[in-house]
């Protein structure tokens, strides 16, 4: 049993940007994919890179520090989620023991602490890397609902320099792909956490195991640009296995968005946890169906639902 006995495995995928103007990497992406490992359904937990209060486990060095959750003096952003990467090794080296990575080991047990289940292994994918990827899975098919910016600054009053145009069934490339899961100019944090939540869902479908052999090449140069992941190689093909039962099992999703239960700047972490705990018990859960914490089909989720435009 390459699992050791576990139900389930859970793999936190971040996306890391170095960006203009920041020091170090940012994990503007935050996603926990929790797998089951013997029918392959998966449960993926989005959270807000904007959230505060992370909280560690109680047996982590980390929650002697910061026991009411990650916080203190100083500019607000350093202490969001997405820079607990970099903050955490700058402030606290050494902190956690022997690893090869603080930064990512820091961030798993901020996510293990908030959502209250453990966090197995991670990957990090840098921009180039996410972009290569998907070129050399063929690119992914989604439905766009509404104008996604390509470049351009809110903030700065930048424009962008192009859209990806609303339709059904939209094939990317890399370029566009990438586009489609960070563009931020007109939208706000949350719409992207749906559509990265729905670029994972693509890339998922995309990769099948035709084309992973036909394309295990291009596959193979893509990965160096993964920046780092603490899977095991011996685990390599257990995961790839793994992989092609979820891509033909029910893929489900809880989105941590602003709602009357959830508020990213001082979050329930006793309703997240919670939420976490319903969303991965076999037995259907029940409540009402507009229940923010309740979990929701990847795919119907992801459908073509367009946004009429207001004027």
């Amino acid at each position: 049993d390459p699992w050791g006995g576990r139900d389930r495995v859970n793999v936190l995928l971040l996306g890391g940007d170095g960006g203009v103007g920041r020091t170090g990497v940012r994990t503007d992406s935050v996603i926990l994919v929790s797998i089951d490992t013997t029918s392959g359904k998966t449960t993926m937990f989005s959270l807000p890179r904007n959230m505060m209060y992370a909280q560690f486990p109680e047996d982590s060095p980390l929650h002697d520090l910061y026991p009411d959750g990650y916080t203190g003096e100083g500019d607000a952003g350093f202490y969001m989620l997405n820079a607990i990467y970099g903050q955490i090794p700058a402030r606290h080296p050494g902190i956690l023991g022997a690893s090869k990575n603080e930064g990512a080991d820091a961030i798993k047990q901020a996510v293990s602490g908030s959502l209250g289940v453990p966090v197995d292994y991670y990957v990090l994918v840098n921009l180039k890397g996410f972009q290569e990827i998907v070129d050399a899975i063929g690119g992914i098919t989604v439905n766009v609902n509404e104008p996604v910016a390509i470049n351009g600054n809110t903030d700065a009053g930048i424009p962008p320099t192009g859209y990806i145009q609303p339709g059904p069934d939209q094939h990317l490339d890399g370029f566009h792909a990438l586009w489609f899961a960070r563009g931020r100019y007109g939208s706000d944090d949350y719409e992207r956490m749906d559509r990265q939540r729905c670029t994972v869902d693509a890339i998922i479908e995309a990769a099948d195991p035709f084309t992973l052999l036909t394309r295990y090449q291009q596959l193979v140069a893509a990965g160096k640009e993964i920046i780092f992941s603490d899977i095991p190689l011996k685990l390599v093909p257990a995961f790839v296995d793994l992989a092609l039962e979820v891509k033909d099992a029910k893929v489900r999703s809880v989105v941590f968005k602003t709602s009357e239960r959830f508020f990213s700047g001082d979050p329930d972490y006793a309703w997240v946890q919670e939420t976490v705990a319903k969303a991965l018990t076999p037995r259907p859960r029940s409540g009402p169906k507009d229940d923010p914490g309740r979990p929701k089909n990847a795919k119907s989720s992801c459908a073509y639902d367009p946004v009429t435009p207001t004027s």
